[in-house]
């Protein structure tokens, strides 16, 4: 039915949000336009670049390819929920000290999809990184940087300096 409208209860970096949406309103809308969370880039809307990559319970997913619905009772993370007390995540700060962003574009992307591969294997090899790593698009020339960053990331996350 046109302009039926959902109930939405989800929880967004810790805070818990209740919301009315269509039911074809996209996760990375509901992210960009409602909560106003406009770290999710939005790239392709084909579920193809990966620059719009959030972490839903503990998974990497395209943010443009889940339907707001699908979230609903969920556990979305951002970029912007990552850092904690102002402090960046290992992640966010191995990128900026590597030297590891260009443009910044797939950032949020790359530092989402890097955490959930660290969240899940703490220590990944590098053909794993590099794995991760391509799931989201890039025209810089960053990859190496980016990847030595995620690497460097991990170490941090193990204990190590």
């Amino acid at each position: 039915m046109k302009g039926e409208r959902k109930e939405l209860k989800l929880k967004v970096n810790g805070r818990d949000y209740e919301l009315t949406v269509r039911p074809n309103t996209l996760l990375s809308d509901i992210l960009r336009n409602h909560l106003k969370l406009t770290g999710t880039k939005r790239g392709c809307l084909e579920s193809t670049c990966g620059v719009c990559t959030v972490i839903l319970d503990g998974k990497a997913v395209r943010s443009c390819s889940v339907l707001a619905l699908q979230a609903h009772g969920r556990e979305v993370t951002t970029i912007e929920g990552l850092a904690k007390d102002g402090k960046l995540h290992p992640v966010q700060q191995a990128f900026i000290d590597h030297g590891a962003i260009e443009c910044g574009f797939c950032i949020p992307g790359r530092v989402m999809m890097a955490k959930a591969l660290l969240d899940e294997n703490p220590n990944p090899s590098r053909e794993e990184v590099k794995l991760a790593m391509h799931g989201v698009l890039c025209a810089d020339v960053g990859y190496v940087k980016q990847i030595e960053a995620v690497e460097i990331a991990a170490e941090k996350m193990r204990g190590g300096e």
